[in-house]
Parts: structure tokens; sequence; C-alpha cells
């Protein structure tokens, strides 16, 4: 079974890594510098004091045909645009999508894709890209997937023939899956990236906790949630198993990259307004990260 991965950052690589252990792997980069040299290096997979070498083949991601069994897009939120264009071309090709963006902004850019089969996913482990072909697995969790449209078996085939320490699980309920994810992210990754702190600062610090609370009950009154306390266990959980972690938009922050804001509080913000709700919190965190991207970046109005 022939493995497409589309997008070769921590994830991509990440994913490359542990899936040539069971899959034949056609990893599609950026550049034709990265490619090369995973084709000659491989990756190089670090865990702890223990690394290895995957072997995957690699090219850049305009060579991409759609001749995989099953196609994994594990590019940024921002980055999807210009590939789904790039699906919508080869899709008849390619039958399995699994999608593997943060936040739940670009769901309603996969409506059109006129693929059989399209799933969407939401990754708990900590991956970190420390060169072209180097990855640092440093928090080790599990994928889970679900159908948006189309037909569960070829999702569940390929969650059976998956690494046992790669485990991807097959949800039944898309939209949960996706919204457990959201407020994780919604919570924890933009106040670290504000405060430039790592995960368990956010609970460790009685006033970062405070705005915590805070911010996530908004949330749960966009998404409509009953059982909030379960939800609020889940965040801080996380917050205390990762509490080492630095929050994959503050490392976008401080590399000077975009980040997944518009997917994460741009669609809570774009709920909220369908529902004619005030939302102060989420406003002004949303606005703070995008001056955040602004001042990184050397962007001007």
């Amino acid at each position: 079974m022939k493995i497409g991965i589309i997008g070769a950052g921590s994830i991509g690589l990440l994913f490359a890594s542990y899936l040539s252990k069971t899959f034949e792997v056609n990893l599609y980069t950026r550049t034709v510098e990265q490619a090369a040299d995973i084709n000659q290096y491989g990756i190089l997979i670090k865990k702890g004091s223990e690394q290895s070498i995957a072997i995957v083949n690699a090219c850049p991601v305009r060579e991409w045909a759609g001749l995989d069994d099953f196609t994994i897009i594990a590019v940024k939120q921002y980055q999807l645009q210009s590939i789904i264009e790039t699906i919508r071309f080869q899709s008849m090709v390619c039958e399995n999508f699994l999608f593997l963006q943060n936040g739940m902004g670009h769901l309603k850019w996969l409506e059109n894709i006129p693929a059989k089969n399209l799933f969407v996913g939401t990754v708990e482990h900590g991956a970190l890209k420390e060169g072209s072909n180097v990855v640092y697995h440093n928090g080790v969790g599990i994928t889970n997937a679900a159908v948006l449209k189309g037909k569960i078996e070829p999702l569940r085939h390929f969650s059976d023939l998956t690494p046992k320490e790669f485990p991807i699980l097959v949800k039944k309920d898309y939209r949960e899956m996706m919204v457990n994810k959201l407020i994780v992210n919604a919570v924890i990754n933009p106040l670290t990236a504000i405060l430039g702190v790592k995960n368990g600062a956010l609970i460790q610090n009685q006033y970062y906790y405070k705005v915590l609370v805070n911010l996530f009950l908004e949330i749960c009154n966009i998404l409509g949630l009953e059982n909030q306390e379960i939800y609020l266990e889940q965040v801080l959980k996380i917050c205390q198993n990762t509490a080492n972690n630095r929050s994959s938009m503050l490392k976008d922050i401080e590399a000077g990259r975009l980040t997944e804001i518009e997917a994460i509080l741009g669609y809570l913000l774009d709920e909220a307004a369908k529902q004619k709700k005030h939302t102060p919190q989420i406003e002004i965190i949303y606005y703070l990260i995008k001056g955040k991207e602004q001042d990184e970046r050397g962007d001007h109005l």
C-alpha cells in the first residue's frame, strides 16, 4: 500500500518516519533541496536518547500526481488552499485523503473536493523539526481520524496496518473529535504564544490560569457545550502532561512564521458572529496574535 504525505514539516516528517515501517511512503516537500536531503540521508528521527533513520521516497510537491493509495495532507492550514487546487486537478486518481490541520476553519474548503473518501484527523503527538530531514518526537500520543465524506472502510484498513507504536484511532463523529482538539488548541496555543511561556505555566501561574478559564468558558458558550468540567479537565491534563513543551503557535511566532490562528480563533469568531454573540476575550487574543505575527514577520498594514 502506497502512502503519500504532502508536507514535510514536523508532522509530515514524523508520520513519514513511523509509517515507513509498514508502508511504502512517498513524501512531497515544498523545496527540491529538502527532497534531495531526505533521499540522500533519510529521515533522522530522535526520541529521548534514541535515534533512527527512516528511508522514504521524497520529491517536490509539484511532482505529485495522485498515484498513491492513501494521501495524508500535513501542511499548515494557511498553506492548504494551493494544495486543495492541486487535489481537485488530480483527485480522480487518488480516492482517499486524510487532512491533519489544526482548528476547524478549513473544513468548509474540503466540501467541494471531488474525491470519494475524505477523512480528517487530530494529532496528539509532539514533534519538532530540527533540520530539513531531522525531527524530534518530543511527545508521544495518538492520532484520531474520522470520515468527513465517503466510506469508513479505507480508513479502517489504513488504521489496521499502521505500526502499533504509532496508532491511528478511527472515531465515529468527526465534529466531536475536531471540537475536542479545537478547545485545546484555542486555549493553550494562543495564550502560550502571547505570554511566551511553556504549556505548564498556564496552570502553574494563578493569574494565567484565570485567563485560561475565562477564555475556555467563552469558547464553550460559542460551541454550545454541556459537561464543561470534562472539557476543562482535558485542557488542564494536557497542560500538565506537556508542561515542558512549547506550543506550535509559540514556535511559529518565535520563528517569524504565520500561525494557524485563522483556523482556530478565526473559526470561533465566525461562529460567534453567526450566533450574534459577543466574544471579547477571543477577539482580544485573536488580534494580539495577529499583531505578534506582524511584528515578528516585519509586515506592515
